[in-house]
């Protein structure tokens, strides 16, 4: 590892090195991730943006642990995580990270405070700590009067907030945000932003896929990428 590397991976939250990501499609192999090499700091908020087949998602279900590189490393708070096993892998994703998805991937049977919970349940919380910790989640994100409501009987927004709420469950250091106003209307996602701003501000790391570059705006930094690799970086200057 060079000395610029070497000082990247110890300021950064997430740190892949020549990143790659192979998948064959019959006799085809095509390079989602192609060689990348890039740096997520503590506590910045970066939007990833590209067209459709860019690599945008496979970015990101690899840093979310979701997938795994084909070659080079992935340093998660400063430790190599490339090889570790799948029961490792999923301890990092409830623990450490945070998940806000455009179609909200609420679970319809539970209520608001029952899917908030639920990454408390597989942390093995008590019922009394998990249900206080929930409610004070849904009061942050103006939903203490919905905790015994379905997601059916929520308006979008209102779901994307339970979403964010569950995604902070765990305190997580990170925050996946995959086209999180896709789904809304431009009222509602202005709300969306200024909620994930605030989270920011507290000290999350947000990186965020999004399409919209009015959405991308509210992003300190922003990634472009084509053809699995980095077509431009631009980066507040700290």
């Amino acid at each position: 590892m060079t000395s610029d590397k070497a000082n990247d991976a110890s300021r950064s939250l997430i740190c892949l090195e020549n990143a790659k990501k192979i998948y064959t499609m019959g006799r085809q192999q095509v390079a989602a991730l192609d060689g990348m090499d890039v740096a997520f700091e503590k506590g910045s908020f970066w939007a990833v943006m590209g067209s459709s087949g860019s690599g945008k998602s496979t970015l990101m279900n690899v840093i979310g642990c979701l997938d795994r590189l084909t070659s080079g490393r992935y340093l998660f708070q400063g430790r190599n995580i490339s090889a570790h096993t799948d029961d490792a892998l999923s301890d990092i994703r409830l623990r450490h990270i945070g998940f806000i998805f455009q179609s909200f991937n609420l679970i319809p049977q539970l209520t608001v405070q029952r899917n908030i919970e639920l990454p408390l349940y597989y942390l093995g919380w008590d019922k009394e700590k998990s249900a206080n910790h929930a409610q004070n989640l849904a009061s942050m994100v103006g939903l203490e009067t919905r905790l015994t409501h379905r997601p059916f009987e929520l308006s979008g927004g209102q779901m994307q907030r339970v979403a964010i709420a569950r995604a902070l469950a765990a305190d997580p250091e990170l925050i996946l945000a995959d086209e999180p106003t896709g789904n809304l209307d431009t009222r509602t996602s202005e709300q969306i932003m200024a909620l994930l701003g605030s989270l920011h501000d507290g000290g999350k790391t947000i990186i965020m896929v999004t399409h919209e570059s009015q959405i991308a705006e509210y992003a300190q930094n922003r990634l472009y990428m084509k053809d699995g690799r980095i077509l431009k970086m631009d980066k507040k200057v700290t």
